[in-house]
């Protein structure tokens, strides 16, 4: 992919630019497997194999770790979610990134978002004056700082029906009443735009957004459908950047749980739902632990809609409930072990405490789906009996050093 902004010097967000996309992929293969190589074997032998072709990759004798083919990713205007810093000023906003001089860098035109997204920004902009949304600014360092200004970023989400959910990130509540008076001509310039809300992050602080959320539009929901589930997307709920990779990581997933056929099944770090909805079946017993109660009550939505529908008996047994996934497995009212487990953390991975409870709790069969390989190596190497026996890496960063990898752990 050709950037004129990385060209520039202006951004440097894409650090892999200069090199080919095969060998991205190749080398993030090659980095993951040599990673895994210990804690599939025993052993700290490096892969030698060249994993593209997709073979069964035999690290020691007696011990086999079969790669899947990698899922690749279009190089450029793959991702679903633009987070734009607000800088410049309310006659003339810039949607973009800050450059270390804390100068606003303009990225409406960057090439990883799609044709949908590139239209959305101008209109913005254009609410951005239109609603005198000034751009937060802070003057001075220290104890001398000033802060001005009310809106930090626009997130814009985008999905695969082409619908747009719009976040204003602002300082304060001053200006939502401005928001709602002009929101009906920002409707009417964008009519993709389905869901707006307005998040208060008060604090002068590397956080992107805060806990209160304002609604603006009637609608609060945007539809992520994928495959045959549509999954119903809040504002502060997570979801994948990249679609496309997404739906085959469910794709993968749904298929090997469905292989070892467990008549009970946790997802533990559930988010929206996607693992637990793709991974249910009639008669199997799915039960999905999220920490944000937001994105609980979009899984649950989600679930009595489809229970609603043609495909009733499959999600029947579909519970969500918020709260944290160690406590409520290792917790003195933690409910019957299940005949497997799925896990889907951030990227500090499982931890400590919930990856020697997997390894004593006797559980056959684990997937875990990982944004950072090293912490799940090192939370493999605290789950011995957890043998890795199939992996996939999942190219959701193209351009990144970034990706996602799915492993089956099966008991030995």
């Amino acid at each position: 992919m050709q950037c004129h902004h990385y060209d520039a010097g202006r951004c440097h967000s894409c650090t892999l630019l200069e090199i080919d996309y095969p060998t991205q992929v190749l080398d993030k293969e090659r980095h993951v497997a040599a990673l895994l190589a210990p804690v599939s074997t025993g052993s700290s032998t490096d892969p030698s194999t060249d994993l593209s072709t997709g073979l069964s990759t035999d690290f020691s004798t007696g011990s086999e770790l079969t790669w899947l083919p990698p899922v690749s990713s279009a190089e450029s205007a793959f991702r679903n979610k633009a987070k734009m810093v607000v800088s410049g000023t309310v006659a003339e906003p810039v949607l973009g990134i800050l450059d270390r001089a804390g100068h606003g860098v303009d990225l409406t035109d960057c090439g990883l978002y799609p044709d949908a997204l590139h239209a959305s920004f101008a209109p913005l902009a254009a609410f951005v004056t239109r609603a005198n949304l000034e751009p937060y600014q802070v003057s001075g360092v220290g104890k001398r700082a000033q802060q001005r200004g009310e809106l930090k970023y626009l997130l814009v989400t985008l999905s695969p029906d082409g619908e747009l959910m719009v976040r204003f990130v602002l300082r304060s509540q001053e200006s939502i009443a401005r928001i709602r008076k002009h929101l009906a001509s920002l409707q009417a310039e964008l009519p993709a735009l389905a869901v707006a809300s307005a998040n208060i992050q008060p604090a002068h602080a590397a956080v992107l957004e805060g806990d209160l959320e304002i609604p603006l539009t009637e609608r609060t929901t945007l539809p992520m459908r994928i495959d045959d589930i549509t999954l119903d997307l809040r504002p502060q709920s997570f979801f994948q950047t990249n679609t496309a990779v997404a739906t085959e990581l469910y794709r993968q997933a749904s298929a090997w749980v469905s292989e070892v056929g467990p008549s009970s099944l946790w997802d533990l770090y559930c988010g929206v739902g996607g693992f637990a909805l793709h991974c249910a079946a009639p008669g199997r017993a799915v039960t999905g632990i999220e920490i944000s109660a937001e994105a609980v009550a979009a899984a649950s939505g989600t679930a009595e809609k489809l229970r609603d529908g043609a495909g009733a008996a499959r999600f029947r047994d579909v519970t969500f409930a918020a709260g944290d996934a160690t406590a409520f497995a290792i917790g003195p009212d933690a409910p019957e072990l299940p005949e497997m487990v799925i896990v889907n953390p951030p990227r500090r991975g499982i931890g400590a405490d919930l990856a020697q409870w997997l390894e004593t709790s006797g559980i056959e069969h684990v997937l875990y789906s990982s944004c950072n390989a090293t912490t799940l190596a090192k939370d493999l190497a605290a789950m011995p009996s957890l043998r890795p026996v199939r992996a996939r890496l999942l190219d959701m960063f193209p351009q990144t050093s970034h990706y996602e990898v799915l492993v089956l752990l099966e008991r030995v």
